[in-house]
């Protein structure tokens, strides 16, 4: 197969990323300040986006901050700021949601004149992470850059990690009937795009936990042949753990951003490997227009 357009994406990121850490100071005003209460919200990989932000921020001590999916947003709740995340800006729950509230509203977007833009108070338009693939990568993992960015954080380490996932040998580890993503922390909401990325592009049976709670039950369909993956922050004894089992436990020394970049690397080498076409997942389309 000829290289795809989500691998291209892929590969961009290490650029995007920089992009987005540049972007960051021209619109702060736009974006969460420190002691507000913040929601963030999405649908699918933006939701995921929308989970690692939150704990990210609450974790730096820069507010109270919460995730929902855009469908779920409690309508009783009052926050300072809610912050939609929408690669289209057409999702149809994203724009019920921003045309409902009341309090100030931040969308980011790669599209600039989307349906979206004209319910949100402030519109951040990431053009340059924006993607012909269905399958999000670039546009997702940039948002995040932009919000770490915001959040205080230097980039430059990511940068350079992600620049180290894109030469690791992903081939290596697609020979598997079964990948469970585990982490910690902010990179849990990463351990579920991770995951998604595999059913999308590779139609491939992979689940998500926060490494605690895998231990609780999931870790009973580890055996040989199947992968248990940490994207960040392995708790003490889980790996001989999965050693036990016959599973493989991979893990790489990057950060979990970075780590992520591997995982969808991977997705596109499953769904390769498997004869499918990982830019035309079955069943799905660039966004979700509900009738």
């Amino acid at each position: 197969m000829d290289r795809t357009f989500v691998a291209d994406e892929i590969a961009s990121q290490p650029r995007t990323w920089g992009d987005a850490a540049r972007l960051a100071p021209s619109v702060a005003s736009a974006l969460p300040s420190a002691g507000e209460r913040v929601a963030f919200v999405g649908c699918g990989t933006s939701w995921f986006v929308a989970m690692s932000a939150a704990v990210r921020r609450e974790s730096a001590g820069l507010g109270e901050s919460d995730a929902f999916a855009a469908s779920e947003f409690p309508a009783d709740r009052r926050y300072d700021r809610v912050v939609a995340i929408s690669r289209s800006g057409t999702t149809t729950e994203v724009i019920e949601l921003l045309a409902a509230l009341d309090g100030p509203t931040t969308l980011i977007t790669a599209v600039g004149d989307s349906p979206a833009t004209a319910h949100a108070d402030e519109t951040v338009t990431l053009a340059f992470a924006d993607e012909q693939s269905v399958v999000q990568t670039r546009f997702a993992t940039s948002v995040l850059a932009l919000l770490r960015a915001h959040f205080g954080e230097d980039l430059a380490p990511a940068i350079a990690d992600a620049e180290k996932a894109l030469e690791i040998d992903v081939a290596s580890l697609i020979d598997v009937d079964q990948c469970t993503f585990v982490a910690t922390g902010w990179a849990v909401g990463l351990t579920n795009e991770a995951a998604l990325k595999t059913r999308e592009a590779a139609q491939f049976w992979a689940e998500a936990y926060p490494a605690m709670d895998y231990r609780h039950g999931p870790v009973a369909i580890a055996q040989p042949g199947r992968l248990v993956w940490s994207l960040g922050g392995t708790p003490e004894g889980l790996i001989a753990e999965v050693d036990a089992t016959g599973a493989r436990f991979v893990e790489h020394d990057l950060d979990p951003l970075a780590r992520l970049v591997v995982a969808q690397r991977f997705a596109v080498a499953l769904a390769i490997a498997k004869g499918l076409d990982p830019d035309r997942p079955r069943s799905l389309t660039r966004s979700v227009i509900l009738a």
